[in-house]
């Protein structure tokens, strides 16, 4: 038989609920102050928000576009974005100045033949646009920086064709060397079941460049730096732009330190540091295995970070791009110094609502 709680009992409990509502409006205060005086920094703790309709910046993590942190890589810059994947275009080398993929094992279990229907983007300004002509006879490939193996349909495919995806390759370079490179990178995200952003791309390093046709600029090497959010692998391939078939696994940092250009700003210096054993074929792709840690790098200069404004910024060029569908009369290029103005009142609330709900669920479940 039940018996009644004793007025002792009754008390402690009337206690614990008086405390534990304390708690909850304690716990409510603290969030409400750190929204009045904190937002920024909680806003680069977690991905910047970002509007739905904008299905471009879902080729980058997060949401968040790499950054140009060199002022004079700004001078000309077009933010593309096509079908499958992003560009940063730069009108003075006449190529990307980066390429940016989201691959997904649900993505690239599309196959379709190839189609080769390279052509010059009519986006882009004449004097700026890489043409046919240029690459023709020239001895270099027309390289691509977005796979068209990674391309899940028609458009997509076509869209890999324009030169605005293309940097001058040196042939062994580009057929052998890469195309393996490219097809590790596929078979990490197909046999091992996880998602791989990826960002590819030109370097130029010598204090004298190579030009063909009418001033593409020949790259010195060509990297491509990967991303596992599942197992937090991360690391670069770098392969100087000749036929020697070289090729090195290299840290994000030692990339963001020659090329100006902060890759994943999501991502600390930390995590940038880290340099994964990425494969260097698609034989060497095990399914069961994880891919092992190298080293660490302690020398390289990892890109600055990045405010929230500047990253909203670079977020709202490629939202608008997502309609550019005809040449475009002046080129969109991002400034660090003067971010584009975004409504940042409602992306904030949007933000903290569920940094608030979750603490709330916490602290209730504690309670129970």
């Amino acid at each position: 038989m039940a018996t009644k709680p004793r007025k002792t009992d009754q008390s402690w409990l009337r206690r614990l609920n008086q405390n534990s509502l304390k708690i909850i409006l304690g716990v409510v205060a603290t969030s409400s102050f750190a929204i009045a005086f904190g937002q920024e920094k909680i806003q680069q703790l977690v991905s910047l928000p970002s509007n739905s309709n904008s299905a471009c910046l879902e080729q980058f993590y997060r949401d968040i576009p790499p950054f140009l942190a060199k002022a004079s890589l700004n001078k000309d810059s077009y933010p593309l974005c096509f079908n499958g994947f992003n560009v940063m275009y730069s009108g003075v080398s006449k190529t990307p100045l980066w390429v940016a993929e989201a691959l997904t094992p649900t993505r690239l279990s599309q196959k379709i033949p190839r189609e080769d229907s390279f052509h010059e983007e009519k986006k882009l300004k004449a004097e700026h646009r890489a043409t046919l002509s240029d690459y023709k006879a020239s001895g270099y490939d027309r390289g691509h920086m977005a796979p068209n193996g990674d391309m899940p349909s028609k458009a997509s495919q076509n869209d890999s064709f324009s030169l605005a995806n293309m940097v001058p390759q040196a042939p062994k370079n580009n057929q052998q060397v890469w195309r393996e490179l490219e097809e590790a990178t596929r078979t990490i995200v197909t046999k091992q079941k996880q998602d791989v952003y990826v960002v590819t791309g030109p370097i130029f390093s010598a204090k004298k460049l190579k030009t063909i046709g009418k001033g593409v600029i020949v790259p010195t090497a060509v990297f491509k730096a990967l991303y596992m959010p599942k197992t937090g692998a991360i690391g670069a391939y770098y392969a100087p732009n000749d036929n020697s078939l070289q090729v090195k696994i290299v840290s994000v940092c030692y990339l963001e330190e020659q090329l100006g250009i902060n890759l994943f700003p999501q991502l600390t210096d930390e995590q940038k540091r880290n340099t994964y054993n990425l494969p260097l074929s698609a034989g060497a792709v095990k399914a069961n295995q994880k891919i092992a840690y190298g080293h660490w790098d302690a020398e390289s200069q990892c890109a600055e970070e990045v405010s929230s404004a500047q990253l909203a910024a670079v977020q709202k060029q490629f939202k608008s791009a997502v309609a550019s569908t005809t040449p475009s009369s002046t080129p969109t290029s991002h400034s660090p110094t003067k971010p584009a103005s975004v409504n940042e009142p409602a992306s904030q609330t949007s933000l903290i609502q569920p940094i608030l709900e979750g603490i709330l669920q916490q602290v209730l479940q504690l309670l129970k």
